[in-house]
């Protein structure tokens, strides 16, 4: 088992350039309905995870900044508060999983550093729970 097992490829995975404003961001993130979601660079390398409370804090700590201004401001100027650590896809399966267990889902990178999907918790979760079905059929969902 490796971590490429579990991969959502990049072009299946929201994710924003760090150019993109803080309402683009608002915007996706509401009509997805995440909370956090990946950030890209413009040579497509890993630089982070927005979170909403990383655009609510940014709201409240900027003075005049409205819903409606929040495209003037770009997700790079916006603190990021929680480090989303990236894996490499080589790294091995404890590695994944001791970051699973802090993180909803894991940046994957390439040895360039640049992002090539996630991993979510989800389906590890949903894995080893179908894993124990297959050795105890009586147990109930």
């Amino acid at each position: 088992m490796n971590v490429a097992f579990f991969l959502i490829p990049k072009k299946d995975v929201v994710h924003l350039n760090e150019n993109a404003t803080m309402r683009q961001a608002l915007e996706r993130m509401e009509y997805h309905s995440y909370s956090a979601v990946p950030v890209i660079n413009d040579e497509g390398q890993y630089v982070g995870t927005i979170t909403e409370g990383d655009l609510l804090w940014k709201l409240k700590n900027t003075r005049g900044l409205t819903f409606q201004n929040t495209e003037d401001i770009f997700l790079s100027e916006v603190e990021q508060h929680v480090q989303n650590l990236p894996i490499t896809i080589d790294a091995e399966m404890e590695d994944l999983i001791s970051r699973a267990a802090v993180q909803n889902f894991v940046p994957v990178v390439d040895d360039q550093h640049i992002f090539i999907g996630i991993v979510r918790r989800r389906e590890m979760i949903e894995y080893c729970s179908r894993l124990l079905l297959q050795r105890n059929p009586h147990a109930t969902k």
